[in-house]
């Protein structure tokens, strides 16, 4: 019971941390004295999504054998510092044994901490920038009272339907990982799928790294260089931000469109 919550609120996690993005894009929460938290928001999505990687490499299953593989593998292309990240992770020069302790530590301790310093630096800069009681700028403030209730019913109902998932759909385990053989079909977590599908169009650099740090740095400039003005802040798709909305949802486009390509095939 106690892996299958973890499993279905680590995978619920990406979902709503996605969503919350598109949200804040869409609405200009991004605006104003909010730019330096829109940053420290992203950083927080890419510790999940990293979260996410070391729990599931920790199934230690045949399953996870590519994912893991291939994972790691993409540091050694990375020059001058690729063959120094790749056995700070695994732990060595190749995957075995001791990569397993590796990869515990780094979820346990070393994402922990990552995340626990950006994740009270975000709920400070959300207090300190006007908090989340207020809809919008012209809108009606929100009771502290009524805010927690709607907190507290919210948590009450995630907490139902993830026992239920756990209950009616339980995570497997394959059998152990055997990386001297591995199954004839690469796998990628479903978080991780669309780069899955950008290794197969070329060169593992550009597919696999370079290209996914363009679309995460073209989401770290949004409030910086395609939105910096201060209105309609609150304001579901407004138009001082619309360029920043485009480019938001173009990205979030073409990353669930490669998902569903990976998913389908």
């Amino acid at each position: 019971m106690i892996r299958g919550l973890h499993y279905w609120a680590a995978q619920l996690l990406v979902v709503t941390s996605l969503l919350h993005l598109m949200r804040v894009a869409f609405t200009g929460g991004y605006k104003g004295g909010r730019r330096f938290n829109w940053l420290l928001g992203l950083s927080l999505m890419v510790t999940v999504l990293f979260f996410d990687f070391t729990g599931y490499a920790l199934r230690w299953d045949e399953d996870i054998a590519w994912a893991l593989k291939v994972g790691t593998n993409l540091l050694r292309t990375i020059p001058y510092a690729g063959e120094g990240l790749y056995a700070l992770v695994v732990g060595g020069d190749e995957i075995g044994r001791p990569t397993v302790v590796r990869i515990f530590g780094w979820h346990v301790y070393g994402l922990v901490l990552v995340a626990a310093i950006f994740t009270g630096w975000h709920l400070f800069r959300v207090r300190r920038d006007g908090g989340i009681s207020r809809a919008d700028k012209k809108g009606p403030t929100i009771s502290r009272n009524e805010l927690v209730r709607r907190e507290a019913l919210a948590a009450l109902m995630t907490s139902i339907g993830l026992l239920l998932l756990t209950v009616f759909f339980p995570p497997s385990l394959a059998p152990p990982a055997d990386f001297d053989g591995l199954p004839a079909e690469a796998t990628a977590p479903w978080f991780f799928l669309w780069i899955q599908e950008l290794l197969r169009l070329g060169p593992p650099l550009w597919m696999g790294v370079i290209i996914p740090l363009v679309l995460l740095v073209g989401l770290f400039l949004v409030p910086y260089a395609l939105d910096r003005s201060a209105e309609g802040e609150g304001l579901w798709f407004n138009r001082p931000g619309r360029l920043a909305q485009i480019v938001v949802f173009l990205i979030v486009a073409i990353i669930v469109a490669l998902t569903l390509v990976g998913v389908l095939r």
